[in-house]
């Protein structure tokens, strides 16, 4: 499943070299997993329930182009890799011209809520991952 995020750069995201600062990058892609977790029927009130939180323990991002002011960009978020206790997503960002202007693969953790330890990646977050068997 992939989701996608549009977005504009509002002028509190530019830095003083006039374009989106690095540290927001990392914004925008929070904002697209929580998008693909809403899309996925898998909002943080679900995770809850089953008694686990994910925990960010990894990002390797790559800036490839610049964004300013009023750019509208377009964040995509899709399943890279499934672990035993770890996943990885995909996420890309695209400008109004269908440019990449950045691209991170995301890795997380699924933590049990109680004990604060690792455990096994759900079931209802693994079968979004089903189609990378095949």
């Amino acid at each position: 499943m992939e989701a996608s995020l549009e977005i504009i750069v509002r002028s509190t995201e530019i830095d003083v070299n006039g374009h989106v600062n690095n540290a927001k990058y990392l914004e925008y892609l929070e904002w697209g997993r929580e998008e693909w977790y809403e899309q996925a029927n898998l909002p943080y009130d679900t995770f809850l329930e089953l008694g686990i939180q994910t925990v960010t323990v990894n990002i390797t991002i790559n800036y490839r182009k610049e964004c300013v002011q009023n750019d509208r960009l377009i964040i995509t978020t899709k399943p890279e890799r499934l672990g035993r206790t770890s996943y990885t997503l995909k996420q890309e960002i695209y400008n109004q011209r269908n440019e990449l202007v950045a691209d991170a693969l995301v890795t997380s953790v699924t933590m049990d809520s109680s004990t604060r330890t690792s455990r096994p990646v759900p079931a209802e977050l693994a079968r979004l991952f089903a189609h990378l068997a095949s």
